[in-house]
């Protein structure tokens, strides 16, 4: 297979899903508690790691602009726990920046129709070292309780695995 195909098969748009329905609104959705449930698989597929999430989100608006704070508390299934506080600001129509103590500079997103595609890079502690993680990640609002995620990650263009989420909005 040449890289010429193998390249134009390989990125897709957000703007593909803007006829997707429930439209995404990050406001909306995320506001309140939502927990979720995920796993993290290597690069042959193999679950490594399962964890859950509580996210306490709200938002606010500040100089006219749309800000959400995501408190986020994981349990993984090794005992340990993480928290990573995500602020969130709609720059644009349908267009975020985020930052969080572990995301270096700041992911940047978009949204379309019911999907958001987030970039960023993630500093990952892995056996006692940082590693600097780029993530390619990729939500998808099923109804207005559920969301599916998945991210996938890489360092220096290659492929180190996925992390697959479910979130679930409380009433």
């Amino acid at each position: 297979m040449s890289v010429s195909m193998l390249l134009g098969c390989s990125s897709v748009k957000v703007s593909e899903y803007a006829q997707e329905t429930p439209v995404l609104d990050l406001a909306t959705y995320f506001n309140g508690t939502i927990d979720a449930h995920g796993i993290f698989t290597d690069r042959s597929g193999k679950v490594v790691k399962r964890f859950k999430v509580v996210i306490e989100a709200n938002w606010t608006v500040k100089d006219g602009q749309k800000v959400g704070v995501l408190d986020e508390a994981f349990t993984y299934s090794d005992g340990t726990t993480q928290r990573r506080v995500w602020t969130l600001t709609e720059v644009a129509p349908k267009r975020y920046q985020g930052t969080a103590s572990d995301v270096v500079g700041q992911a940047v997103g978009e949204v379309s129709g019911n999907a958001l595609n987030w970039s960023y890079t993630l500093a990952l502690p892995v056996d006692g070292k940082v590693y600097n993680v780029k993530f390619n990640d990729w939500m998808y609002q099923m109804d207005d309780k559920v969301m599916l995620n998945k991210a996938e990650m890489s360092k220096f263009g290659i492929y180190l695995g996925e992390v697959t989420l479910a979130f679930y909005k409380r009433p």
